[in-house]
């Protein structure tokens, strides 16, 4: 029969009287239930023993058939598991559901320790920015103090007003009668801006890209106010010399190349890289020769040296990290002074309001943005936008930017993106209102990109859009500072770069025996 458990029951008959007993009592009794074990008959009854023995022998015949039953049962589940593993391998690693939950509620909980633990470090790093934050205000104040000293004493006499410090006080109509008037601390970056200083030509300028210098071409360029043109002599090396024939003052652009010598429009007159002119058709040969630079070419890029000291004898390497693929170079001129140039690319700050239709487009507007950077250092990283970046004298910036998620960087630098653009910008003063803009583009994701049709007008087209961004800003400033405004007042806590690099460009044309930042910038070269 079947029991309130659901089980078998198994009854037997304790007294067989008659049949007459049965039929009137109907007495049955039960012996044994597999859900509830023990003796069901009582010891006072009759025919205990037998009703004994009648229960072990069911007991145990259940027990046998119970384990016959489960051994028979794992042979099966042996051999399944043994098929299985023949015919997937795959399922040697299965795990049953209950498992699995069991695996996943472990997780989550050491997943929730992890996430708390996080939150707790997210607040330590919060506190510890803020408190680097206050103390690199301090340091840039100090920075501003000592440079104004400096600015101040009689070796700088003859200091260049255009890149001067100055430290002046400020006034307001709302300032109470006798209150004590605030330091202003300042940049004095106003204009028409001078002539370029000679200690700003002592360095190497990358001035165009090795891809845009075939044999038979030669690219034009103007560095500091003078015109000269590159192009390949017969051994195939770059060489610069001065636009400008002997013989008429003939642009020499405006001819060819032949056999590594550059000819004059005007009366064929050919010269070498060297300067020196090997070739006067039509008259007496004579001894000319044209004004040369030293020029050099390096990974990829040709440079030259236009001062007059002694060229140094390494040069910096631009090349993008390791991982990374050049796809794109671009060059362009634009009609800004190269320094309010690099005053704009070292500043990431004006992203959300000036790149709104580009690459900053849906990015929000942080709180507190941050620059930092070692205490002596021209390199550094942005907070809260994954970007790294760099100032390399004379002329470059360099920033690597984390683009795993496009219009929301806030909170991943870049070591915790999964790709990356790196950029490089190249500011050739021209003149003291032109620049010679080198741009180089690399990504270290997506190789084929490179080798896609028409990837290189659509790489010039974003590149151009977005400096027409900044152009209408930063000629509006250059604008103002030929009227005479200070186009550096009140330098704030994101200003950090700009300041040094304009710290550094005051030293240089001041001629000090040591540039600041020295350390960092030799560690770069």
């Amino acid at each position: 029969g079947v029991g309130r458990y659901g089980g078998i029951k198994v009854y037997a008959v304790l007294r067989d009287d008659s049949a007459d007993y049965l039929k009137d009592n109907h007495h049955w009794e039960a012996l044994f239930h597999v859900d509830d074990p023990g003796p069901r008959v009582p010891i006072e009854k009759g025919q205990y023993l037998e009703a004994k023995q009648a229960l072990d022998v069911v007991r145990f015949d259940i027990q046998y058939c119970d384990w016959r039953a489960r051994q028979d049962l794992l042979t099966i589940m042996v051999l399944h598991n043994k098929v299985v593993e023949v015919l997937n391998p795959l399922a040697r690693d299965f795990k049953s559901v209950g498992n699995l939950r069991k695996d996943l509620d472990g997780l989550q909980e050491e997943l929730a320790k992890a996430h708390n633990q996080l939150y707790l470090s997210e607040s330590r790093v919060s506190s510890a920015l803020d408190k680097l934050a206050q103390m690199e205000t301090v340091v840039n104040e100090r920075l501003l103090s000592d440079g104004s000293a400096f600015a101040n004493t009689a070796d700088c006499a003859s200091l260049d007003p255009s890149t001067s410090l100055d430290t002046t006080t400020s006034t307001s109509s709302t300032v109470r009668v006798g209150a004590k008037k605030p330091k202003r601390r300042s940049l004095n970056i106003s204009g028409p801006v001078k002539p370029y200083s000679a200690n700003l030509k002592n360095f190497w300028y990358p001035v165009a890209f090795s891809s845009d210098l075939k044999d038979d071409t030669m690219v034009p360029i103007d560095c500091f106010e003078e015109q000269w043109v590159i192009f390949r002599g017969k051994d195939k090396r770059p060489g610069c010399v001065q636009n400008t024939c002997a013989h008429r003052a003939c642009p020499l652009d405006l001819g060819s190349v032949n056999e590594g010598r550059i000819t004059c429009p005007y009366h064929g007159w050919e010269y070498s890289t060297d300067g020196k002119c090997e070739k006067m058709p039509s008259t007496k040969m004579l001894n000319v020769r044209i004004r040369a630079l030293p020029c050099f070419e390096q990974e990829g890029m040709v440079w030259i040296w236009p001062g007059d000291d002694t060229p140094t004898p390494t040069i910096p390497s631009l090349l993008p990290p390791s991982g990374f693929t050049i796809h794109a170079e671009i060059v362009m001129e634009l009609p800004v002074e190269h320094g309010l140039l690099l005053d704009n690319l070292l500043d990431l700050a004006h992203a959300p309001f000036t790149h709104t239709s580009t690459f900053a487009k849906g990015w929000s507007v942080p709180s507190f943005v941050k620059f930092l950077t070692p205490t002596s250092g021209l390199q550094g990283y942005w907070d809260p936008y994954p970007i790294d970046m760099e100032f390399r004298p004379p002329c470059m910036v360099l920033s690597t930017i984390g683009i795993s998620k496009p219009g929301k960087l806030e909170g991943k630098s870049t070591q915790q993106c999964a790709t990356h653009l790196h950029q490089l910008h190249v500011c050739l003063p021209s003149s003291t209102n032109k620049t010679r803009l080198l741009y180089r583009m690399s990504l270290d994701f997506a190789p084929w990109m490179k080798h896609m049709p028409f990837m290189h007008l659509l790489w010039s087209h974003f590149a151009e859009k977005v400096l027409n961004e900044d152009l209408r800003l930063v000629l509006g400033q250059q604008d103002r500072m030929n009227n005479g405004a200070n186009v550096w007042n009140w330098p704030v806590s994101y200003d950090k770069l700009g300041i040094r690099y304009r710290l550094w460009r005051d030293a240089v044309e001041r001629g000090v025996d040591r540039l600041p930042f020295s350390n960092e910038i030799e560690s770069g070269s």
